[in-house]
């Protein structure tokens, strides 16, 4: 779980006092009475009087008749600026003319530093405070001042030594002591944050907002209970302090209690609605609680408040990545790195979003830079694991896995990717006892989904059925509380728009923008078909390049229909096909074939031939229960709604099968290749000359070494498209076939393409 933040808070200690003259006037330093020589002295005197008096329009009045006569009078100057101030008007010019003249006058660099302080004007302030500390070094409140102005520029080392200095005067300053604690804790200190808080509250014991602060550093010291106790405490005694709520709701969830955390955050930012810690805190358990589509929100809302905070964008980020918007939380992760370089969340969250668009040199380029930065983070080391067994690198990241492990026996990610690339077995133990310790001590939802997907996988690779599928049903069961969900109405539908769209005369009549190219080949099917195995085999051919799961015909669709609307359908497909082909072959050099495995496109086979006549289609087809049991058993991180729950599943395939049914009537012949998947592993070298064949390329014997083929693959079949053929994973359904009630109708015959009768 990402920490939650809460920033210290400043103790209220009410508006400063602005200084007139600490001196009687008589006694001033002559560099000051020069500077008002002009000025009769009784005339100053009479004006300190109205000051302290409190006749202060009377005492404004006065000061600007005599500067009309007078402009260079730096006293009056001063005066007239405290006037303006206690009446809560703009004194800022009044106060730069006294500190330009009166150079030497500590107090009035000291009130210009002040003020510039109270506007957030910290570099300027700091300036100003600084020269007041030259001309008199012992100013407790010039010190206090500098050093929160040294504290908002992030250099918190500097401003402890002026809150020490302001303490050695005046050992009872409680802003100071808050302040000094506040400034530890920016240096990730949290014990002596702790003493100079408790110190604080020693003298005012019933101060919320330093109780809040103390309550954040025995957060970070893990001292839990007396946390909760002084958050409860603050807000008892300040219940309308947003900080204090904001403070809690970091405890509750640390406890496990996020429901209650989220209340408690909800209620700061009622009080609230600019506070951006309980907007970022707030998404982050919402997050956890796989409400993704109201964190995004929230955290788009903290970047919009301060685009200058690196946490904002970094979460963003990461909820971006959950939601698979890949280019925008790209963005976000870069913004977050423009702004805090050795950001390592952001750093480690850039590297997973490139991973997954494709990006392989340049992901992990930016992980071994998080992993530089901290050679023990387990987040990288995993991260880097995952990106090894992308290149086929499985010992090398089996390593890094367990390093990981090593470092954190609780981080949860790591025991996935383990499960996830090799076959588990019964010695495996440690890795068991770790899985099932972690599972009965409470995770975040995302990370239980995890683990319980990876603990079916342990038990099926042991033959353990039963525990198995228990397993994997309430991973599925889980991940329906992200929120996603499949409308079997709404997916019908979509199907029917495909067909009726794209009819006959749609999909067969020539049309301009269409491109005869024959370089893309795409790989359809159901999810878990035996895609990636057959674009591994492929693109083990010297003159094929695997592209992978390309995304890109959905959105083409789209703007298919709406132009389709207008009675603008060709001229919406324009340019269609010429991006598509600039996008695949960026990276593809000069392969006579590039292979697009992104099983979906399915759905617009029709779509792609009008925009590409001469592509061609392979058609994976496998035994529809071993499909479908494959897909309830993978984590597909909620993109596909239909795939946790077996009725929808159903569903799915019997839409897929209307859809194949239509292209078969509807495609030129010779267009598609349809590919049974139990043949493939039973005769791995007819099928592939006959793939090869079909798409227009000579044998070549690599394809029956794909295995050894070095490529990035980062599919959920990495792992086994990297291995020798075996039938183990034919007729699999078999072991389950107690639990597939809901999808035992889709194993009759149903002619081409359906059930057991697959051509």
């Amino acid at each position: 779980m990402r920490p939650g933040r809460n920033d210290p808070c400043p103790c209220a200690s009410g508006k400063r006092f602005k200084h007139c003259c600490g001196r009687p006037v008589a006694s001033a330093a002559p560099a000051a009475a020069s500077a008002s020589a002009s000025v009769d002295t009784r005339e100053i005197g009479a004006l300190v009087g109205m000051v302290h008096a409190g006749q202060l329009q009377q005492a404004e009045a006065r000061a600007s008749a005599l500067l009309g006569a007078q402009p260079g009078a730096g006293m009056v100057w001063k005066i007239l600026s405290i006037a303006r101030l206690r009446q809560g008007k703009d004194a800022l010019e009044a106060l730069r003319r006294a500190a330009d003249l009166l150079p030497e006058d500590a107090e009035a660099h000291a009130n210009l530093g002040s003020e510039l302080h109270s506007r957030g004007e910290w570099a300027a302030g700091r300036s100003s405070l600084r020269r007041a500390l030259e001309l008199e070094p012992h100013n407790a409140d010039a010190l206090i001042e500098a050093g929160d102005a040294e504290r908002a520029l992030r250099r918190p080392r500097d401003a402890i030594a002026l809150y020490e200095r302001a303490l050695a005067l005046d050992p009872h300053r409680r802003e100071a002591r808050n302040n000094l604690g506040n400034a530890f804790l920016e240096l990730n200190e949290p014990e002596p944050a702790a003493r100079h808080y408790r110190q604080a509250l020693a003298l005012k014991p019933e101060d919320a907002q330093v109780l809040c602060n103390l309550a954040n550093a025995l957060r970070q010291l893990g001292h839990l209970d007396e946390a909760l106790d002084c958050s409860r405490r603050a807000i008892a005694l300040s219940p309308g302090l947003a900080m204090a709520h904001n403070n809690l709701g970091l405890l509750l969830a640390g406890h496990g209690q996020r429901a209650a955390a989220v209340a408690s955050y909800r209620e700061a930012l009622r009080l609230n609605p600019r506070y951006v810690e309980a907007l970022n805190n707030l998404g982050n358990v919402l997050r956890e609680q796989g409400e993704q589509r109201e964190a995004t929100a929230r955290f788009g809302e903290a970047v919009q408040l301060d685009p200058s905070r690196a946490d904002s964008h970094c979460n963003l980020g990461y909820a971006l990545l959950d939601a698979r918007h890949l280019a925008d939380a790209t963005v976000s992760f870069r913004n977050a790195l423009a702004l805090q370089p050795n950001n390592l969340s952001a750093r480690l969250g850039l590297a997973a979003a490139l991973r997954v668009q494709g990006f392989a040199d340049e992901a992990e380029a930016s992980c071994r830079a998080a992993l530089a930065a901290e050679p023990r983070g387990p987040a990288a080391l995993a991260l880097l694991g995952e990106l090894c067994a992308d290149r086929g690198r499985f010992d090398e990241a089996q390593e890094l896995f367990e390093r990981a492990l090593a470092l954190d026996p609780d981080f949860v990610p790591a025991y996935g990717s383990i499960a996830s690339h090799r076959r588990m077995r019964r010695e495996d133990r440690g890795w068991l006892e770790g899985t099932q310790r972690l599972l009965a001590g409470g995770l975040p939802l995302a990370e239980e989904i995890h683990l319980r997907y990876a603990l079916g996988k342990f038990f099926d690779d042991v033959g353990e059925w039963h525990k198995a599928f228990i397993s994997y049903q309430a991973a599925n069961e889980l991940t329906k509380r992200h929120g996603a969900r499949y409308d079997r109405a709404r997916f019908a539908g979509m199907v029917d728009r495909i067909i009726a769209v794209c009819d006959p005369a749609f999909v067969r009549e020539p049309r301009p923008g269409a491109d005869d190219s024959e370089r893309p080949v795409f790989i359809i099917g159901m999810p878990r078909s035996g895609t990636s195995l057959t674009e591994q085999i492929l693109a083990s051919h010297p003159q094929v390049f695997g592209a992978g799961e390309v995304s890109y015909w959905e959105q083409a669709f789209t703007a298919l229909q709406r132009g389709a609307t207008a009675g603008g359908a060709t001229a919406a497909l324009a340019g269609v096909a010429r991006n598509y082909l600039e996008r695949v072959g960026a990276q593809a050099g000069a392969a006579a074939r590039i292979t697009d495995k992104m099983p979906a496109n399915f759905l617009y086979a029709g779509l792609i031939h009008a925009a590409l006549p001469r592509a061609r289609f392979i058609h994976m087809q496998r035994h529809p229960l071993d499909t479908c049991l494959s897909i309830y058993f993978q984590n597909f991180f909620n993109v596909s709604p239909y795939a946790n729950d077996l009725g929808n599943l159903a569903h799915y395939y019997g839409q897929y099968l209307q859809v194949m049914a239509h292209w078969r009537a509807t495609l030129p012949p010779a267009t598609m290749l349809e590919v049974p998947y139990e043949a493939l592993i039973e005769d791995t070298e007819g099928w592939t000359r006959r793939m090869l064949d079909f798409i227009g390329l000579p044998w070549d014997p690599r394809c029956l070494e794909f295995h050894r083929t070095d490529r990035v693959v980062i599919t959920a079949s990495k792992w086994q498209v990297r291995q020798q053929i075996s039938a183990s994973s034919v007729g699999r359904w078999r072991n389950y076939q107690q639990y597939l009630a809901p999808l035992q109708h889709l194993a009759e015959p149903r002619g081409a393409g359906g059930g057991d009768q697959i051509r």
